[in-house]
């Protein structure tokens, strides 16, 4: 089993890891924090990924490797989703806005985008931002 989310700040995959490399530097485990508590922690542990919605599309996943009751500031209760700093690029599937996090099925998630595939000829003549910019859509 896995969740997705939405990720609410950065505005592509650069920016969550910037700031998901700041986070785990300042306060170790990396973690995710969420209001509600999933009832299904086992699953979730075992095997399962948080996919994140960035820019309207399901761009990268993190396996999940604990889930721990923790306090906000205010003292307010919520869930500490543990991750593997690992941001693994996913083949991008558009997603629409919605709240806090769904379950979402194995067999329904997104394929990890296939770092094996043959590289395309010429990638190197492109300007940086043009191959950054097809990079974060998945083209490349």
């Amino acid at each position: 089993m896995h969740l997705i989310k939405l990720s609410v700040g950065p505005k592509d995959v650069a920016a969550l890891a910037a700031l998901q490399a700041a986070r785990l530097k300042q306060d170790p485990p990396l973690r995710a924090w969420t209001r509600m508590f999933p009832k299904r922690v086992e699953e979730l542990c075992n095997g399962g990924s948080i996919y994140w919605v960035i820019g309207g599309f399901v761009r990268v996943r993190q396996r999940i490797l604990e889930i721990r009751e923790e306090e906000w500031d205010d003292q307010t209760p919520c869930a500490a989703l543990v991750l593997d700093p690992e941001l693994v690029l996913v083949e991008a599937r558009p997603m629409k806005p919605f709240q806090g996090w769904r379950y979402l099925k194995p067999e329904e998630a997104p394929a990890d985008v296939n770092n094996s595939r043959p590289t395309t000829r010429g990638l190197e003549a492109l300007p940086p931002k043009l191959r950054r910019d097809l990079a974060e859509l998945c083209l490349i």
